[in-house]
């Protein structure tokens, strides 16, 4: 059985010492690693990432996490990167990891991802050069992602995102900011390579699951959905068997 927990949006202040530490201390009974979907800091100043980072110093499992907007809010996510590296987070971007656990391997594919929009209702790669570079960022980060997943051996594959790839679970959300929350490009890209399973954050008001186009899971792990300190997924034989919020929120 491989246990992947997941949270995206803990938004970690000056005022936030000893609001997570707490519920990670008995993370290794219930996971085998730990997945942070981005917007990890308020407003991504280095005094917020050292906070964040004595928080996960409780953490006794690998973390992987990705980065999200607020994250580089204050042009310092060189900053924030090398307090977490500190700690032992991996981050990714464009990039990915394997890690063993229970005799098995879970592979993650990382990248914040962009905006953009969906099918029928997205940017398009034309028109003035700051729309072309708005959606060629998109592009850029959804090629990476597939070819990150594409080149991953592992027993379960997981595309760790910020934004998100599906309107699904942006469902609650105002559709007028749905092209600010995500692009149906990253989807694209997922389908393309194949997962397992999709962890995304940034969707504060959104739905906590969804599909993508091609029938692969999406998870929405923000904080303010899943209402818990994290979400538990539980994979047997490859498939995911359960979705459990931590034992104390049970």
């Amino acid at each position: 059985m491989i246990r992947i927990a997941a949270v995206g949006d803990l938004h970690v202040g000056l005022d936030s010492r000893g609001r997570w530490a707490p519920h990670l201390r008995s993370l290794a009974g219930e996971a085998d690693v730990l997945l942070l979907a981005g917007d990890l800091t308020q407003a991504g100043g280095s005094e917020e990432a050292a906070v964040l980072a004595e928080e996960l110093r409780a953490a006794t499992v690998p973390i992987v996490a990705v980065l999200g907007n607020h994250d580089y809010h204050a042009d310092a996510q060189d900053a924030v990167v090398d307090h977490l590296r500190r700690v032992g987070v991996q981050v990714l971007e464009g990039a990915g990891t394997v890690i063993e656990a229970g005799g098995a391997r879970i592979g993650i594919a990382g990248t914040k991802g962009f905006g953009g929009g969906f099918a029928g209702a997205c940017g398009s790669d034309f028109g003035e050069p700051e729309m072309k570079a708005f959606i060629r960022h998109t592009q850029g980060l959804a090629e990476r992602l597939g070819e990150t997943l594409a080149g991953l051996r592992a027993d379960v594959r997981i595309a760790l995102l910020h934004y998100s790839p599906i309107p699904a679970t942006l469902q609650g959300e105002r559709l007028e900011i749905y092209p600010f929350l995500g692009s149906y490009l990253l989807a694209e890209a997922i389908d393309r390579s194949g997962a397992d399973l999709v962890l995304h954050g940034h969707a504060h008001g959104g739905t906590e699951r969804g599909m993508t186009p091609a029938g692969i899971r999406v998870r929405n792990v923000a904080q303010p959905v899943i209402r818990s300190a994290y979400r538990v997924y539980c994979f047997a034989d490859g498939d995911l068997a359960c979705e459990e919020p931590p034992a104390a929120h049970a």
